[in-house]
């Protein structure tokens, strides 16, 4: 409880953000910690918060790009015996101890999830928000993933097996999308913001699991 509630009394006021995932082992010389690095300094140059898991490999190239923009620099660290040491580029930095809080935070506070390649940890966030605006337990948000080499027989499987076997909609594929244009993310999650500027989105009425 008193995990979540820091959470939200800490980040009541980042808004708008974006929350970027992938995988903890990536270098920094490797282009996928790179262009995640990229998209958080042009997000964070836009006014976009950047929320990762506070880590090291992609999770630091989204702390690096967002304390170099405009935007704050957020990390949701949590205790594993193995990989999570918080990276030191972070302007608010909370601890968890739970998977369950931690998640509740992404959710809770992310206008947009940025899935960049990734393992077990990144699948895992990636389903559960897509499940979430999938069955409108959260507001729809753009779901992006990129690198579209990278994500491509995750994809295609979605696309064939789930849809022939009856488990997904037809339609639910296209809650996912992809790209290698960092462009391109910035034009989807800037189009959505703007758009829901315009609609007055009562912050209020936002769904949490």
């Amino acid at each position: 409880m008193s995990e979540l509630v820091e959470g939200y009394e800490r980040l009541d006021d980042i808004q708008p953000a974006v929350s970027i995932f992938g995988s903890a082992r990536l270098p920094s010389s490797s282009k996928h910690f790179r262009d995640a690095e990229e998209i958080a300094r042009r997000l964070s140059d836009k006014g976009f918060s950047i929320i990762t898991g506070g880590g090291h490999g992609i999770m630091a190239a989204g702390n690096i790009g967002a304390s170099r923009g405009e935007g704050v620099s957020i990390g949701l660290n949590i205790q594993l015996p193995f990989e999570q040491i918080p990276n030191q580029h972070q302007d608010i930095s909370l601890h968890y101890r739970y998977f369950f809080t931690r998640k509740a935070m992404f959710v809770k506070h992310s206008m947009a999830y940025i899935s960049m390649p990734g393992g077990f940890g990144t699948l895992d966030e990636l389903f559960d928000i897509a499940t979430l605006v999938q069955t409108k337990k959260k507001r729809h948000m753009p779901i992006i993933l990129f690198n579209t080499r990278f994500w491509k027989g995750l994809l295609d499987w979605v696309n064939t097996k789930l849809i022939e076997e009856g488990v997904i909609g037809e339609n639910d594929p296209n809650l996912l999308l992809t790209t290698d244009s960092i462009d391109e993310v910035v034009d989807i999650i800037s189009k959505h913001h703007e758009e829901n500027q315009n609609k007055k989105v009562d912050k209020k009425a936002e769904f949490i699991f």
